[in-house]
């Protein structure tokens, strides 16, 4: 086929902790954490990705690492643009060729700006055609769910800044929430909680690795324990505290609750007959928020309904995106069409 080697379609699972780039014919290509690093004078880029992130926190003025995206929206536009542009170029080399045609995710909850926005910055990073997908559909598609049969499909997809909570039937999302309650709020919600037991002050980066070494959504048969180190707001020096899992799970106890909130109010939305086909076949959770021990657990004990995590929960919205590249004509339906202009 002269035309799969002239312009290589991709999907971009544009998230606000990590951005994913799937090519056709090749899948995920790139895998790397949404900060950029920028000389704070001439706004000029120095590290985007993997290396970006490792300046979290530890800057000089000069320099500011940023993540452009927000709560699963652009926040910095000039920066996500430039972002993708480099993202796109580390995986299509071949400037000379033709543009590529772009799959992009976006919240279900996002308003028609915010939806621009992300198209203009997908032309502006060289695209031919951007196409918008919405996230809870990508991750259906890509945890393997039969979004198009005529049964309830029910995805709960939990990221870095939104957690979307969607029914899919006949390819369409039938009733969906998206919140801006998610993985970030749980790294806030430590690093408060620290403030406030131990006037201790932790960093971003800190905070997440507490979530992924001790977070936990219900009790454990052991509880482990961490040492953390953070700055001692009292005497202002360097401190370490020793910390439990248990704990963790008090301080994340609120925002995960507004998760669990979203997946009920979503459930009584549900019409009656999907919302059986649900409780027959259960809910499917995936994003980086399906990796919180006993999470599938806390929801189970919840709603009273099977709970199952996506084979790879990191990557469902992006393998979603990338079966819509590579069977364009067949799931085009799925994909939000734009207005001809």
């Amino acid at each position: 086929m002269a035309n799969s080697f002239l312009g290589r379609d991709m999907a971009v699972d544009l998230g606000t902790a990590n951005t994913l780039v799937y090519v056709r014919g090749r899948g995920i290509l790139l895998n790397e954490p949404s900060v950029v690093a920028l000389n704070s004078q001439t706004r000029e880029i120095l590290a985007v990705g993997s290396e970006a992130k490792q300046m979290i926190g530890r800057t000089p003025d000069t320099i500011t690492a940023v993540r452009p995206l927000k709560d699963g929206v652009i926040a910095d536009f000039e920066t996500t643009e430039q972002m993708l542009r480099l993202f796109i170029q580390r995986v299509h080399r071949r400037q000379f060729f033709v543009k590529p045609r772009l799959v992009v995710c976006v919240p279900s909850g996002i308003t028609a700006v915010e939806q621009r926005a992300v198209k203009e910055a997908g032309y502006q990073a060289g695209a031919r055609r951007v196409y918008i997908i919405e996230e809870p559909m990508a991750a259906a598609i890509g945890a393997g769910l039969p979004v198009h049969e005529p049964t309830g499909n029910m995805i709960v997809d939990i990221g870095g800044g939104t957690t979307e909570v969607a029914v899919i039937s006949l390819g369409g999302i039938v009733t969906s929430q998206s919140i801006r309650t998610a993985g970030d709020d749980l790294d806030q919600a430590i690093i408060s909680w620290m403030k406030k037991e131990y006037s201790l002050m932790l960093g971003e980066r800190t905070a997440e690795e507490i979530k992924v070494a001790l977070g936990s959504a219900f009790p454990l048969p052991d509880e482990p324990e961490a040492e953390i180190r953070g700055r001692d707001l009292i005497s202002g020096l360097p401190k370490t505290v020793t910390i439990s899992s248990t704990e963790v799970r008090q301080a994340i106890e609120e925002p995960l609750h507004a998760v669990i909130d979203s997946v009920r109010t979503t459930l009584d939305k549900t019409p009656p007959e999907l919302a059986g086909d649900i409780m027959d076949r259960g809910l499917v959770i995936t994003g980086g928020g399906a990796l919180l021990r006993g999470l599938d657990e806390r929801l189970r004990h919840e709603t009273g309904m099977p709970v199952h995590v996506a084979p790879d929960p990191l990557d469902s919205v992006a393998f979603g995106a990338g079966k819509c590249v590579e069977e364009f004509e067949a799931l085009q339906q799925v994909l939000v069409s734009e207005p001809r202009r």
